[in-house]
């Protein structure tokens, strides 16, 4: 029996997503939000983890984010993201990230159920209707830690906060901001967040 972990902020689409695996009889299917997720990701040990790039906090998945409410994926678990054409940023923060599977979610049931068979016998699956979007995505200038801090200051986190929740000192939040905006160009960290939104990295 495949182990599937949907990782979703809206309980409703989560359990859908669930329900959609489940019916198909072969996938033993955890559906949970983020703040719940390092526990059930330890206790679970999923073989997929399913994730919508596009719901608030994917990005600390894909960034890898640690010691935060939000770590989870370690061990590392294969990942499976569901993205769409519109958003090339995205798919470039989901290959940086190392994901194995990548589903339009304008797609048919069936790809999703194919993508986690595929991903969990250790094969990679991309979604012929997104090819053209991973041409278009730029690299991704910023490091996962910087697209963690950048993530914070998004949600509008302060300094201080952002430090205390990724276990840094302010004084080096306050380098990984100034990174930020020296790579994206920005005049300030507004800039950089709306820069960074535009782009679909954050």
């Amino acid at each position: 029996m495949t182990k599937v972990l949907v990782l979703h902020s809206v309980s409703l689409v989560g359990s859908a997503l669930a329900a959609l695996l489940r019916s198909e009889g072969q996938f033993d299917v955890t559906s949970v939000g983020w703040r719940t997720a390092a526990r059930r990701a330890l206790t679970l040990r999923p073989d997929v983890a399913v994730v919508d790039v596009d719901c608030p906090g994917a990005t600390a998945v894909l960034a890898g984010e640690r010691h935060t409410d939000h770590q989870l994926l370690d061990p590392p678990t294969p990942l499976l993201v569901l993205a769409t054409a519109g958003t090339p940023g995205s798919l470039g923060r989901a290959f940086q990230a190392k994901a194995r599977g990548y589903v339009d979610k304008d797609g048919s049931p069936g790809q999703l159920v194919r993508a986690v068979r595929k991903v969990a016998a250790g094969e990679r699956f991309i979604d012929a209707s997104l090819a053209s979007a991973f041409l278009e995505a730029d690299p991704v200038p910023l490091s996962p830690r910087e697209l963690s801090v950048l993530a914070r200051a998004a949600e509008g986190d302060s300094i201080a906060e952002i430090a205390r929740a990724l276990h840094l000192a302010s004084g080096t939040v306050r380098n990984y901001m100034a990174a930020v905006t020296r790579k994206t160009g920005a005049r300030n960290r507004i800039d950089a967040i709306r820069i960074s939104r535009s782009a679909g990295w954050v």
